[in-house]
């Protein structure tokens, strides 16, 4: 079973310090101030917290690790010491939502609530009054970034062209082979494939009240790989890492108790409360997915097939046959056309394809019409079974990216340097004017930007 997790991206790209959320700082040293920026300083407990916070990620910690974490925690305070000049103000909602992700993050890593205590030797209570100032901290950091880039003056047409003109050609990307596609898709009927899954996992519930083990029953029948080996058991998580009707279900049920048939995007369940510990759990959940029926397959492919010949016959217009056939509401109405839901470019490498729809394009050429074949709808989770022909409309080979073929490319790259460009001059010109001291324990580090030792 997937975890759902919550959206928790911070959207500026020199995101500073994450962090100083580890392991108290008691080995034995005394703690200091290591560095001061304006009003602003930083403690070495707090470098050491973030080592701790990274060494939980599996990241091999150094020197260089630390100077790089205090390079990073300079410019932070840099924007933070300017954004209260600045007098700009804390986005309180930004700062609770950042601290609850971050808090069920830490907690389902560690294993719970008390595990989460022992670990950073203090109670919940007092973590998020810690955090929820360093959270705070870090809204004004990233809206003072923002007021940075923002004075960023728009791009012109020959801007973007003056930009690519002096852009070595080995520095831009190399555009891999796209493809444009258009498709005809049909849905399998499931009504009976899912009353067959319930009628199943009724008979799991049956059998575990009257006394069979509801872990062996999901090690041998649970369709979730991952929990399945360990008879059904998720581990210590928070509800709202889960799909909410997952987690709404399970919340409720007392130790022991077996729920009844749960439906979320990844099939149909039934679960069994190992362990509450406020709002997380501990929990076993036998999946069951509903699986395409064989008539219905062949009923789909067969009326895909007649589809094909149609169209490789002349006898209608791909565009004509995916508005009359087709079940993918987005194509459908618009030719057939296959179109990037995020973006809506209408081409796509590789690697932003299905593997099934892959498998099938590359072996083709510009105007062919696929057979029928299977594949998946846009979740592409395993039970989410689609059928559909596709027609390769045009190969555009790889290349390296240019103004003609890629220009959104190069307007990207473009606009992202220049925000860089005005990110390093505002920090340039902030180091001259700020006052900085740097404690001589970090003065030998090679920091990526001059100007810090003064």
């Amino acid at each position: 079973m997937k975890i759902k997790k919550s959206a928790a991206s911070l959207l500026f790209f020199l995101l500073i310090s994450a962090s100083a959320f580890g392991q108290r700082y008691d080995n034995g040293l005394v703690d200091k101030v290591i560095a001061l920026i304006g009003n602003e300083m930083i403690q070495l407990s707090t470098i050491e917290e973030d080592v701790q916070m990274q060494m939980m990620q599996g990241i091999i910690t150094d020197k260089n690790l630390r100077c790089e974490i205090l390079e990073n925690m300079l410019i932070s305070k840099l924007m933070l010491n300017q954004a209260r000049l600045d007098s700009l103000t804390v986005n309180e909602e930004y700062v609770e939502m950042e601290l609850e992700n971050r808090l069920q993050d830490i907690k389902t890593r560690l294993g719970g609530e008390k595990a989460t205590e022992d670990y950073f030797h203090k109670p919940i209570f007092k973590l998020k009054q810690e955090w929820r100032d360093l959270f705070r901290e870090q809204s004004l950091t990233r809206d003072m970034q923002y007021a940075v880039t923002e004075k960023v003056p728009d791009m012109t047409p020959k801007d973007i062209e003056a930009f690519y003109n002096i852009t070595p050609k080995d520095s831009l990307p190399i555009i891999p082979t796209q493809y444009q596609l258009s498709q005809i898709v049909l849905y399998p009927p499931k009504e009976e494939a899912i009353l067959l899954v319930k009628e199943r996992l009724l008979e799991f519930r049956e059998r575990i009240l009257n006394g069979e083990r509801f872990s062996t029953l999901a090690a041998m029948y649970s369709q979730d790989p991952y929990s399945s080996r360990r008879g059904g058991e998720l581990g210590m998580a928070a509800k709202q890492m889960y799909w909410p009707a997952f987690g709404d279900a399970a919340i409720i049920l007392k130790e022991g108790q077996v729920s009844q048939i749960v439906e979320t995007p990844d099939g149909f369940h039934i679960i069994q409360m190992i362990e509450r510990e406020g709002d997380m759990f501990n929990a076993r959940h036998i999946l069951l997915k509903p699986q395409v029926l064989s008539t219905d397959r062949v009923k789909c492919m067969d009326r895909l097939d007649s589809i094909a010949t149609a169209l490789k016959a002349d006898s209608t217009t791909f565009e004509k046959a995916a508005l009359f056939y087709s079940e993918d509401p987005p194509s459908r109405l618009n030719g057939g056309h296959m179109s990037d839901e995020n973006s809506g470019s209408m081409l796509f490498d590789k690697d932003q394809l299905k593997t099934s729809d892959y498998n099938v394009l590359k072996d083709m050429k510009e105007g062919d019409i696929s057979a029928s074949f299977e594949s998946r709808d846009n979740e592409g989770r395993e039970g989410n079974v689609i059928y559909k022909i596709i027609r390769l409309d045009k190969i555009i080979p790889s290349h390296v990216a240019n103004l003609q073929d890629d220009y959104n490319v190069i307007q990207d790259m473009a606009k992202n340097k220049a925000s860089l460009d005005a990110v390093e001059k505002f920090i340039r010109e902030k180091q001259q004017t700020t006052y900085i001291r740097i404690d001589p324990l970090f003065r030998d580090c090679a920091f990526r930007r001059e100007g810090w030792i003064k």
